[in-house]
C-alpha cells in the first residue's frame, strides 16, 4: 500500500508545543521539535578546526552520553565522575555522582554546577552494559524556564535556570536483565514533564513540572530494547499524540494521560535505537537489527497498521536517528550516509564517508551522535569527534570534514543549534563553533565522493556491533575492528580511546604490549564471564539475565 501526499511542514506546530522557548532555542534533544533542523542559524560555518572558528572550549566534570541543549543564552549538559571511568578500576559506586552544568553561551564560561550523589541500588560498571556509555545519557530538557534531568535510578530532578533546586522525583530502581540502562531523554507537554523509564520500572511516567508530583503512569514490556526518545504529533487542533517507536511496534498515545491511542507492526526489529522524525502527521521510523524503515500517519484507534502504514522500506539505523530535509531523510549508519525519498521509502543515493577515525568502542565505533540540518546543509557528528558536512539539495555533495580537538576525546553526544553557533560536547569538554571569518583547508581526497554506487553498511554481525536477542557475537571481528594497520596484533595506540582499554590489556599474556589473534581468541571469552565482571551467559553479547521484574502487559493501557 503506498500513499502520497505533499510535505506540510512541522515546525509551526513544532513551536506551538515548546512552550515560552525561543525559536532560536534547542530546549530537548534534537532540537525544537525533535527534528534535529535548526530555525535561523545559517551563519555556522562549514569550516572549522582546533585553531579556526572554535569560538570557545570549556572542561566539563566528567564525561557523559547526553547532548547539550540551548535555552535563553545559556548551554546545559549532564555528566558524571567519582566512578566508572575506568573498568579496569572502576571506583567505589558510592562516589559516583552526576552532574547538571550550566554554560553561558556567547563566552563558554560555567555560570553553575549542580551535583546529584548516586542513590542506590546502581548498574556497575562492569560487562558489556552499562559500560558502553556511563551514566550520564538522557538529555536534559527545558520548557523555558526550568531545565529538567533525568538520571535514571537516580531520578529526575528540577531546576530553574538560575541552578536553584526545584523539586526531585523517582522513577524506579528496576534493571533491564542485560543492564543496558535506558537512555530516552524526557520533553514536556503543557505542565507535565514525560520520562520514559524503560530500564527502571518499564514505564512512561508524566510528572508535574511545577510540583514534581506523579501525574500518571503507564507500564509495558514492550518498552524493552526502547533507547529512543518520543516525540509529540499534533493530529488536528484538538488532539496531540506522543509518538515512539519500540521494539517491533510505533505506539501513539495520549500525553496527557499516556494511555494508548493506537499501535502499528514496526518491521519486526528487537531494537529501537533512535527516535521517530515527524512531517506534519507523518511519522517515519528506522529501526535497528534485523528491521528496517516505516512511514505511518498518526491518528486513530487500536490497530492502524493496515490502514495508516504509507510505506515500508529495508533501509536500517543504528544510534544516530535520522533527518529530514524536504522531501528526502538522511541516515547514518557504519560509516555511510543514505539518502531515502520521504514519498516513497526508496533509497535515492548513499556515500561512504571517507577518513573515518573509529573510537575504538568494543562495538566497532560508539557512534551515538545524530545528525542535524542547518539550512541547506547536514552536520554528522561521529564518535571520534569528526564533523562531516555535506551541501543538501538535488545533489548530495559533502564539503568539509571537520575537527574539534587532536586529543583522543569520546563525543558521544548530538550537536545544539543556536544563534548561528553549534555546540557539542566530548568525554572531556564542550566545544563551540561561530564564524570568526577564518578559513580551514580541506583535504579533497576526503571529500571525494564514494566510488561504491551500491555498497552496503558491513553487516552488524560481522562489524562487531553489540548483539540483541538472536544476533552471535564475533570475537574475531572484534578484534579486526581494533587491529587499524591489519597487522594481526592490537598494540596500546591502537586501544587509546577504547573504553574497554584496560580490560584488554590483560589479554596481553607474553608482556610485549600487544595483544596477537591467538591471545584474543584465547581470552576474549573469559573477559566477558561473571568473574571477569560481568557480561557472562545470560548477560553477554545480546544475552539476558534473570528477569526479576513484575509481570506487566505488553502494551500501555489503551484509552477507552
Amino acid at each position: 500500500m503506498l500513499k502520497f501526499r505533499c510535505s506540510d511542514g512541522v515546525l509551526p506546530i513544532a513551536l506551538l508545543l515548546c512552550s515560552v522557548a525561543s525559536a532560536e532555542d534547542w530546549p530537548r534533544f534534537r532540537g525544537p521539535s525533535g527534528n534535529a533542523v535548526a530555525v535561523a542559524s545559517n551563519s555556522v560555518p562549514s569550516t572549522w578546526s582546533p585553531s579556526a572558528n572554535l569560538d570557545w572550549k570549556t572542561e566539563l566534570p566528567g564525561p557523559g552520553a547526553s547532548s547539550p541543549i540551548i535555552v535563553n543564552g545559556k548551554v546545559l549538559v549532564t555528566c558524571y565522575s567519582g566512578y566508572g571511568l575506568s573498568q579496569e578500576a572502576p571506583g567505589n559506586i558510592e562516589d559516583l555522582v552526576r552532574h547538571l552544568v550550566c554554560v553561558d553561551l556567547q563566552s563558554g564560561k560555567k555560570l553553575w554546577q549542580r551535583d546529584v550523589p548516586v542513590s542506590l541500588p546502581e548498574d556497575p560498571y562492569s560487562g558489556i552494559g552499562v559500560t558502553a556509555h556511563g551514566y550520564a545519557s538522557h538529555t536534559p530538557v527545558s520548557d523555558g524556564q526550568n531545565v529538567y534531568a533525568f538520571f535514571g535510578k537516580s531520578g529526575v530532578h528540577a531546576f530553574d535556570l538560575d541552578g536553584n533546586k526545584l523539586w526531585d522525583a523517582e522513577v524506579g530502581k528496576e534493571s533491564d536483565p542485560a543492564k543496558w540502562g535506558s537512555s530516552s531523554s524526557p520533553i514536556v507537554y503543557q505542565d507535565i514533564v514525560i520520562v520514559t523509564a524503560s530500564a527502571e520500572s518499564q514505564a512512561i511516567i508524566g510528572i508535574d513540572k511545577k510540583t514534581g508530583e506523579e501525574v500518571w503512569r503507564q507500564e509495558a514490556k514492550g518498552l524493552d530494547g526502547m533507547w529512543g526518545t518520543p516525540s509529540l504529533v499534533q493530529v488536528d487542533n484538538d488532539r496531540t499524540e506522543l509518538v515512539m517507536c519500540v521494539a517491533k511496534e510505533l505506539w501513539g498515545m495520549d500525553p496527557r494521560t499516556g494511555k494508548l491511542l493506537w499501535y502499528a507492526d514496526a518491521t519486526g526489529a528487537e531494537q529501537a535505537y533512535s527516535s521517530v522524525i515527524l512531517d506534519g502527521e507523518r511519522v517515519f521510523a528506522f529501526t535497528g537489527r534485523g528491521g528496517g524503515s516505516i512511514a505511518l500517519d498518526a491518528g486513530g484507534r487500536g490497530d492502524v497498521g493496515e490502514s495508516n502504514t504509507v510505506w515500508t522500506g529495508r533501509d536500517s539505523a543504528r544510534f544516530a536517528s535520522p533527518v529530514q530535509h524536504g522531501s528526502r531523510l538522511y541516515l547514518v549508519a557504519e560509516n555511510i550516509l543514505k539518502v531515502v525519498d520521504a514519498e516513497t521509502g526508496e533509497r535515492i543515493d548513499q556515500f561512504r564517508l571517507r577518513g573515518a577515525e573509529r573510537t575504538g568502542g568494543r562495538f566497532g565505533s560508539l557512534d551515538y551522535p545524530s545528525p542535524v540540518i542547518v539550512g541547506d546543509r547536514l552536520f554528522y557528528l561521529n564518535g571520534s569527534g569528526q564533523m562531516y558536512v555535506f551541501a543538501l539539495g538535488e545533489e548530495t555533495e559533502q564539503i568539509a570534514l571537520n575537527r574539534f580537538t587532536t586529543d583522543k576525546e569520546l563525543f558521544w553526544g548530538s550537536p545544539a543549534v543556536s544563534d548561528g553557533r553549534l555546540v557539542v560536547r566530548s568525554s572531556n569538554h564542550l566545544y563551540c563553533v561561530a564564524d570568526r571569518g577564518q578559513t580551514v583547508d580541506q583535504d579533497q581526497q576526503l571529500l571525494a565522493r564514494a566510488d561504491e554506487p551500491e555498497a552496503e553498511a558491513p553487516n552488524e554481525a560481522r562489524s562487531g556491533s553489540a548483539g540483541g536477542r538472536g544476533s552471535r557475537f564475533d570475537p574475531m571481528s572484534m578484534f579486526n575492528g581494533m587491529d587499524r594497520d591489519q597487522n594481526g596484533q592490537v598494540t596500546e595506540v591502537e586501544l587509546e580511546g577504547n573504553p574497554m582499554a584496560d580490560r584488554l590489556k590483560t589479554l596481553d599474556k607474553d608482556g610485549d604490549k600487544a595483544i596477537s589473534k591467538e591471545e584474543f581468541s584465547s581470552g576474549i571469552a573469559g573477559l566477558f564471564s561473571r568473574r571477569g565482571g560481568g557480561g557472562g551467559r545470560g548477560e553477554g553479547y545480546g544475552g539476558r539475565g534473570e528477569d526479576k521484574r513484575p509481570e506487566r502487559p505488553q502494551r500501555p493501557q489503551s484509552l477507552n
